[in-house]
């Protein structure tokens, strides 16, 4: 019964979610069975950098009061997937960005009243992404990361860009079950001219 009731609560509460959020449109390209090449078309993020050390409290917590209203018009807006991260130009420091809702422009959106928070639009892109589960441990991100890199250069793929950590659901979801992905923009031969 114990067992029933946990696994109703959880469902309500994981489907509940996965069906309030939005990603990023793409394009599946080819896939092997270490990763999958996608064309994104472009979409905007809010971004900020943060200290290494506290980077997902840190960043997340700043980002999250943007979109829920710590703005210039106090608007609110719905959270999206993934939460996106990567090493910052600053030595030490990690970029933290969400993703924002497809219904908005760079001219739409609400200013931030954080000075720190980026306001950009990443441009269409090819990447190539490897799927994973489980805890964002260092360890587990760094195992995964090293996999799609090795895959890449076994297929002679060339990269054009840094890996990026994208994570697609709540803390509270269980570990066992949390989509990951790490991704890397690449040179796709379809692309050449």
């Amino acid at each position: 019964m114990a067992t029933r009731l946990l696994t109703l609560i959880l469902t309500l509460l994981i489907g509940h979610y996965a069906m309030a959020i939005e990603e990023p449109t793409f394009e599946v390209l080819a896939e092997t069975e270490a990763y999958e090449v996608r064309r994104y078309d472009a979409y905007i993020v809010a971004e900020v950098d943060v200290d290494g050390k506290s980077a997902d409290n840190q960043g997340f917590r700043t980002l999250a009061g943007y979109i829920f209203g710590d703005n210039e018009s106090s608007g609110k807006m719905r959270m999206t997937a993934p939460v996106e991260s990567r090493d910052a130009e600053k030595s030490g420091e990690i970029t933290y960005a969400f993703v924002m809702e497809s219904k908005y422009t760079l001219d739409t959106l609400p200013t931030p009243n954080n000075e720190r928070i980026r306001l950009r639009e990443r441009p269409p892109r090819i990447v190539a992404a490897q799927r994973f589960s489980g805890r964002w441990s260092q360890e587990n991100i760094t195992k995964h990361e090293e996999s799609l890199l090795k895959a890449l250069l076994d297929d002679g793929i060339s990269l054009t860009g840094d890996v990026e950590l994208a994570r697609y659901d709540p803390p509270f979801k269980p570990w066992f079950m949390r989509r990951n992905e790490v991704m890397v923009p690449i040179s796709w031969p379809a692309d050449s001219p």
